[in-house]
């Protein structure tokens, strides 16, 4: 009956503005108005990540929950781990509205946020405050007015380390001015050193755009490898815009959603050649055989986002479950077992 209603819910939603719609799915969602099944876990789809014991790998990306003001349901809905945010050290506004566009024959999203959130000090109360669980991650971010965005990594990371799981720097959101330079070598080396140098003992992630040439992905294998990052996020959202169909293909911003899974599946297989440290599998999935497809191509774990505008939270349990019968299948005793065996299928 509940999934029913989610369906009504979704249909519902979707006649709405985007941005509005995403609102009242997360005050939904504090009501206890969504499939709360609980961590959905078994002894194939335990596993670990970056020290970190998950009871499966299906993570929520980044953005949905950005004022961490959901984390108890979340944390009930079927997902292995979570991330909220991204957060700043300043509250901002972001970009002007409309900045979401749903691409529904394209499964797909565009926006163009630009980091709004409350800042890093009311997120970090509430990831304080919250009750024991799954792992929580925090992404962090730079003010859009910051004179050094650099730094502005380290003053959030400083502020959230003894309330997170995890924390992810994010240099690859295409929605504020420059950010993406940061990826170039010698300015990413300098950020995660930083970063690095306050982050206590939690582990640092870091998230990547699927835009990049052969030789920058090389480049961020070396600086990653050298700075000690715990996990690459595979990846951000893309300006690709190659054979999208919606009337909204045209708009300013990153797209994410079902056109980004072919080329982020690339980009991490090809970082699983260059490094040896685990990779969570980020863009264009809505399936369990996604999931597993990102497992098999060298992800340890995944995280999906826009899926959810489209099949509804219980999404994540579905996978996370479909997943368990995948690896059964095909004779998998865990995740970590299946991790790369299919590779070479994307290079």
């Amino acid at each position: 009956m509940k999934r029913f209603a989610e369906q009504i819910g979704l249909r519902a939603l979707r006649k709405i503005d985007p941005e509005a719609a995403h609102g009242l799915a997360i005050a939904a969602l504090r009501m206890g108005l969504a499939p709360m099944p609980g961590p959905v876990t078994s002894p194939r789809l335990k596993t670990t990540l970056a020290g970190l014991d998950l009871p499966n790998p299906v993570g929520l990306a980044a953005g949905f929950d950005k004022n961490a003001t959901a984390i108890a349901p979340l944390s009930k809905a079927g997902f292995g781990f979570i991330e909220v945010g991204a957060a700043t050290p300043l509250p901002q506004p972001g970009n002007d509205k409309p900045r979401l566009f749903r691409l529904t024959e394209d499964r797909a999203a565009i926006n163009r946020f630009g980091f709004n959130n409350e800042g890093m000090d009311a997120i970090c109360a509430r990831l304080r405050d919250r009750a024991p669980g799954i792992p929580v991650g925090l992404n962090l971010g730079a003010n859009k007015t910051s004179t050094d965005r650099a730094a502005d990594f380290a003053r959030v990371m400083e502020a959230a380390r003894d309330h997170v799981d995890f924390a992810t720097v994010n240099v690859s959101s295409p929605n504020t001015e420059k950010l993406r330079d940061l990826q170039g070598k010698a300015a990413l080396a300098a950020l995660l050193a930083g970063v690095m140098d306050v982050r206590g003992s939690t582990p640092v992630f870091l998230k990547i755009a699927p835009d990049l040439t052969e030789a920058e992905i090389t480049d961020v294998a070396d600086v990653a490898n050298q700075a000690g990052v715990a996990a690459i996020i595979a990846t951000n959202t893309t300006l690709d815009r190659a054979g999208l169909h919606s009337r909204h293909r045209d708009e300013m911003g990153g797209l994410s959603g079902a056109p980004l899974f072919e080329k982020s599946t690339r980009v991490l297989a090809r970082l699983s050649t260059l490094t040896d440290i685990p990779l969570v599998g980020v863009g264009g999935i809505g399936s369990a055989q996604d999931a597993y497809a990102k497992i098999c191509a060298g992800a340890s774990a995944v995280q999906l986002y826009t899926a959810l505008v489209y099949g509804g939270l219980s999404l994540a349990g579905d996978i996370a479950r479909g997943l368990d019968q995948l690896l059964a299948r095909d004779g998998f005793a865990s995740v970590a077992d299946a991790v790369g065996t299919k590779r070479e299928d994307w290079l």
